[in-house]
């Protein structure tokens, strides 16, 4: 199964921050159990604040400033 975008949505504020939602349906696999791809993240001033994703070989997991955390899902 290819990858299906099914949701994208990108938003600059009046300070020019960013939140993009991105997401593909895609075959569930053992980092994708529920069948979807994501990324979810704001950004400030060029820098990531927090960010939601579930990068390949990964699974779900939070960027937070500077610290990585898996999610328990």
């Amino acid at each position: 199964m290819k990858a299906r975008l099914v949701w994208y949505d990108k938003v600059h504020d009046r300070e020019d921050n960013i939140r993009e939602i991105k997401i593909w349906r895609v075959k569930s696999t053992p980092d994708k159990p529920h069948g979807y791809k994501y990324s979810l993240v704001y950004i400030v001033n060029g820098r990531r604040v927090i960010g939601y994703d579930n990068a390949k070989g990964k699974g779900d997991h939070r960027h937070y400033e500077d610290q990585y955390r898996a999610l328990q899902v």
